[in-house]
């Protein structure tokens, strides 16, 4: 099943009215990062006399035996590495050596595998347990699976912008086309937002950037005692992986990039995240026409124009009245927004629209709802979002750039484009000056074979972004999994891709050239409560809270 691709439209419609500067156009290294090169070199030499005295974890990380945490000090400003401190926190489990096909075979350790969820935002710190699922379980025999806290997030000096008990705004609205009265509360809100950034961080806001995360990663290899890092990044962590490939190439051992952000300088963020609301209008089709095709489970039509429809009909009920009080068009998107990631949650989106609209709104609030208990890590990882992309490049200052540029792409991909502007609107009014984006490149050499996966239809980070990773990293080889649109491939359920990913990280071998690999099946209508069950855990663990 492959629905119509809404997004090459609206693709052209962006790259028409925004007229894109040639991709060698941004300096390679800006001259004010000499600075920080530096400072890098220095605090990493710290960190390998340090190491890492890895021990109990906090309690509240509910970690199992074997799971280690500790922490590594990095500069907040690498141009002044002797100046204030912060402590990122990482965790580690050690290979197991356990052959999963040999019981009498001994698997030799290769080092350490670091692991980056994405974001901006999300922490890794439950990667290590994933050596656990059987599709990690080679991985985890030969490599110590590291993760960690990201500058910002969780306990690694955390980025607050508003108070975590008001950050929940439920029930909210998601209109497709709003009003002019509906943009002027979302633009006050915005600068709120902003304001709120810069009075609960103060001046350390400005140091929250993807040059930085890119450089706490080199600090963090060698505080690990390695020369050379394998890294894996997902999302998000494909773009400041590939940043540290650009920065540190001889840095590097093996690096995996699962999920690429499109790296073009010109195309950060405001462009990428254009792209991206256009990416998901097609993904939304996908999802529409799988529920056609089980209209026998869900009675929500036939055809994709009748799922959407129903989809309509709800939000009309949940303007008129929420669901469970705390339920609301903006939280029914939410919700199905979700399923744009990831296709294990179909089945249980599309159930609980039906059910909603046949009376029963519990499968939906349950969803949907926001918790107040996560309240805190919610509003956490939406600062240090939005404080790494508002810093990492210029955007857009005038309210009628946004405006126009939306309405435009509004009117063939309505699903994903205005909750995206505005949740990305407080970068139009960001109070601290924003950095130029690096030109991600590298020169035949220069870096290690690098593998890229990528989903053909992911929509968080559309396939043109592997493709321009893909020509910038030399060496690097594009895997395609075809058809599909899940988000972040590695480790997951498609045997062909994981077989890629482990004789790269295991044997150090990749193809000659582009590979591609089938699609994963489809879920089925009522998918088993131990594969949900299965799917939640490894998200969970690889940490994908991703904000993109």
């Amino acid at each position: 099943m492959r629905a119509p691709a809404l997004y090459s439209a609206a693709g052209s419609l962006i790259l028409t009215t925004l007229a894109a500067a040639p991709a060698g156009s941004a300096p390679r290294v800006p001259d004010a990062a000499a600075a920080e090169l530096r400072g890098t070199a220095v605090a990493a030499a710290r960190a390998r006399a340090a190491g890492i005295d890895f021990g109990r974890c906090a309690t509240d990380l509910e970690a199992p035996a074997g799971f280690r945490c500790g922490t590594v000090s990095v500069p907040l400003d690498y141009a002044h590495p002797d100046g204030k401190q912060i402590r990122l926190t990482v965790s580690r489990v050690a290979a197991t050596h356990k052959d999963p096909h040999n019981s009498k075979r001994k698997v030799p350790r290769q080092g350490v595998l670091v692991y980056n969820p994405g974001g901006p935002g999300a922490s890794g710190m439950l990667f290590p347990m994933i050596g656990v699922l059987p599709e990690w379980k080679r991985i985890a025999a030969a490599y110590d699976l590291v993760g960690y806290a990201p500058r910002g997030v969780d306990r690694s000096a955390p980025l607050s912008c508003v108070d975590p008990k008001h950050f929940f705004k439920a029930p909210s609205q998601a209109p497709t086309h709003p009003s002019e009265s509906y943009k002027k509360a979302r633009i006050k809100e915005a600068k709120a937002y902003a304001r709120g950034c810069l009075k609960r961080s103060g001046s350390r806001l400005r140091h929250y950037t993807s040059l930085n995360n890119a450089r706490d990663l080199d600090v963090l290899r060698a505080a690990l005692g390695e020369n050379r890092l394998t890294f894996m990044g997902a999302s998000y962590g494909t773009y400041f992986g590939a940043l540290y490939a650009t920065l540190f190439p001889s840095h590097v051992r093996r690096m995996v990039l699962d999920s690429a952000v499109n790296p073009d300088p010109e195309r950060i963020w405001y462009r990428d995240n254009l792209e991206q609301s256009a990416a998901f209008e097609g993904r939304w089709a996908d999802f529409r026409e799988w529920i056609a095709e089980h209209d026998d489970v869900y009675g929500l039509g036939g055809t994709a124009a009748k799922v959407q429809a129903s989809y309509d009909k709800a939000v009309r009920r949940l303007t008129k009245k929420a669901a469970g009080g705390k339920v609301g068009p903006g939280q029914l998107q939410g919700a199905f927004l979700s399923a744009g990631y990831y296709d294990d949650f179909w089945p249980s989106r599309a159930d609980a629209l039906s059910r909603f609209l046949r009376g029963d709104a519990k499968p939906l609030v349950r969803l949907a709802a926001p918790a107040a208990e996560s309240a805190a890590e919610a509003e956490n990882g939406n600062a240090v979002y939005t404080a790494v992309e508002c810093n990492d490049a210029p955007w857009p200052t005038k309210w009628k750039t946004w405006d126009r540029d939306n309405t435009r792409l509004a009117r063939v991909a309505p699903f994903e484009t205005w909750d995206n502007a505005f949740m990305n609107l407080p970068c139009a009014y960001w109070p601290v000056p924003r950095q130029q984006a690096l030109d991600v490149r590298t020169g035949p050499g220069e870096l290690p074979p690098t593998l890229i996966l990528q989903a053909e239809r992911d929509a968080a980070t559309p396939y043109a972004g592997a493709l321009e990773m893909n020509r910038r990293l030399a060496d690097s080889v594009l895997v395609t999994e075809r058809d599909a649109g899940t988000h972040g491939i590695g480790g997951g359920p498609n045997k062909c891709v994981n077989g890629y990913l482990e004789a790269y990280l295991l044997e150090g071998r990749l193809p000659k050239r582009r590979a591609s690999c089938a699609g994963h099946p489809e879920p089925k209508p009522a998918a088993p409560a131990d594969h949900t069950r299965r799917k939640n855990l490894r998200d969970s663990l690889k940490g994908k809270a991703d904000q993109r």
